[in-house]
């Protein structure tokens, strides 16, 4: 398939587009997280405050990286966080009648306004065990908010971390475009997945309701059916069309016939090896669209053509493209400058859930661990404030953990990370540059920052992988990337372990 562009200012790629995905709102949740907020409701645990991390365990496709994306629709869901008449009225048919009528009075008062969220910012390189958000707030609204922030996030780190690979693989220069809307897992998969392959490094999209809500890039192809509906040169209603610099008026099909002519004698082929329908499909496309032609002509055998010319050409090559093709071509030297993805890329194929979860780990003041025998999800207690720590080189080394109460690392002293449950792994760090990675986000019923529209956001990616060495970027083994906690967190964490453990008796 070759593929002429058109030129795009950057005018027409930015826009800042903050607005809601309609379907986002209270009842998008679990049914259990209204069961629960109904029992603590009823236990009188109403008043309680506590505190969540939302995280994930491991890096998707093999990977030592992830790109945490969905942020900004977390915002805007707590933004317009409240139940409406109608889904207070559905609660009421749909739970026991064993439910107290108060409880659904107090479901229709709750608001946002009395939590806090700190998070990292969207784009940013992000790994396992750290919080991408930490919520602080009333116990039952939180709950509520558990299923709808997990979804949100989930979906749209996946994609754009899938993006981002792709975008590595394929290097800078080659164009990415996302083609999958017909293959995501419905429409709102489908746009979802557009907006955030963009964020992740994809230069435009197939899908055009995508184009108009975010402001990405919109590109097409044509189809095998319009070359199909042609059978013949008679079916070419219109014909002409006007030079570009003379404005002379010239018909195409006649211009086509005389080069069709030409080239025949020169490869050397007979002029019955080319199909009239097909031709005439070409020519029509092209009157229809002069200053962007694009020929699908993968039914061709356009190897034996040995024209210097070809290379002149764009080509854009798609057919369920996944991240081994492209590093497969790249060692072969291909010359493709462009690839349209679809399936791998939005259903992430290779992995098609990140594994995101939501933790209590402080109610009322009262850090709370979560054990299991797989040391894994242990969870890490109480609210903590995470630093990332840079080399002198300006490559993160790692991500730092610690108790809110602890002081804030410093450039240039020497800090104790740890590893939170292998004691022998422990390191002495000094960092030539600290950065806090926690923000606080929302507060009193406000977004507190100021929000990047999709552009902003994709810098930010590009930048933030550009700090990590290129062992943890590489697709073969990368090297993990470093968690850890401090000291005092160590011993605090292992101390309320062994405080929560239940103690075993041998007979």
């Amino acid at each position: 398939m070759i593929m002429i562009d058109r030129v795009e200012t950057a005018s027409d790629r930015i826009r800042n587009n903050h607005s809601q995905n309609g379907v986002i709102q209270p009842l998008l949740t679990d049914m259990y997280q209204i069961n629960m907020a109904y029992a603590y409701w009823k236990s009188g645990k109403h008043d309680d405050t506590a505190v969540f991390d939302l995280f994930f365990r491991k890096n998707p496709f093999h990977g030592e990286f992830t790109i945490f994306a969905g942020l900004e629709e977390c915002l805007k869901f707590l933004e317009s966080f409240r139940y409406s008449e109608s889904d207070i009225q559905y609660l009421k048919e749909t739970m026991p009648e064993s439910v107290e009528p108060e409880f659904f009075d107090y479901l229709s008062s709750i608001t946002t306004k009395d939590v806090k969220v700190y998070a990292i910012d969207e784009g940013k390189v992000v790994f396992p065990r750290v919080p991408l958000l930490v919520l602080d707030g009333p116990l039952i609204v939180i709950q509520l908010l558990e299923t709808t922030m997990l979804t949100l996030v989930n979906y749209a780190s996946l994609v754009a971390t899938n993006a981002a690979r792709y975008r590595m693989a394929a290097g800078r220069k080659i164009k990415l475009l996302e083609f999958g809307l017909r293959r995501a897992q419905g429409p709102d998969g489908g746009l979802t997945a557009s907006k955030y392959a963009y964020v992740g490094g994809f230069d435009g999209t197939s899908n055009v309701l995508a184009g108009k809500l975010y402001g990405i890039p919109v590109k097409g192809t044509h189809a095998h059916s319009y070359v199909s509906s042609y059978s013949s040169l008679d079916e070419l209603h219109t014909q002409t069309l006007n030079h570009k610099e003379t404005g002379a008026v010239m018909n195409l099909k006649d211009v086509s016939l005389a080069w069709r002519s030409l080239l025949a004698d020169k490869l050397n082929i007979l002029q019955s090896e080319s199909s009239d329908g097909e031709l005439a499909a070409f020519i029509s496309f092209a009157i229809a669209f002069p200053s962007g032609f694009i020929a699908l002509i993968d039914t061709y055998d356009v190897l034996k053509f040995e024209l210097d010319w070809f290379e002149h050409l764009s080509i854009v090559a798609s057919n369920d493209i996944n991240e081994e093709t492209i590093i497969s071509l790249n060692e072969q030297g291909h010359k493709i400058d462009c690839f349209g993805i679809g399936t791998h890329l939005v259903t992430c194929q290779r992995q098609p859930a990140l594994g995101c979860v939501f933790k209590l780990v402080e109610i009322n003041g009262e850090a709370k661990i979560k054990l299991s025998q797989d040391v894994e999800k242990v969870t890490c207690p109480g609210k903590k404030a995470v630093y990332r720590l840079y080399g002198a080189d300006g490559h993160a080394l790692i991500d730092l953990m610690h108790r809110t109460s602890e002081s804030a690392p410093k450039c240039g002293s020497r800090v104790l990370c740890r590893h939170p449950f292998q004691e022998s792994k422990r390191a002495y760090v000094s960092p030539a540059k600290v950065e806090a990675l926690f923000k606080l986000y929302w507060k009193d019923g406000k977004i507190q920052q100021d929000l990047p529209n999709l552009e902003e956001i994709r810098d930010r990616v590009t930048e933030s992988l550009q700090t990590l060495r290129q062992d943890h970027k590489r697709n073969l083994n990368p090297t993990p990337y470093k968690v850890g906690v401090t000291d005092e967190l160590y011993n605090f964490l292992h101390d309320l372990w062994l405080q929560n453990a239940p103690i075993g008796e041998l007979f």
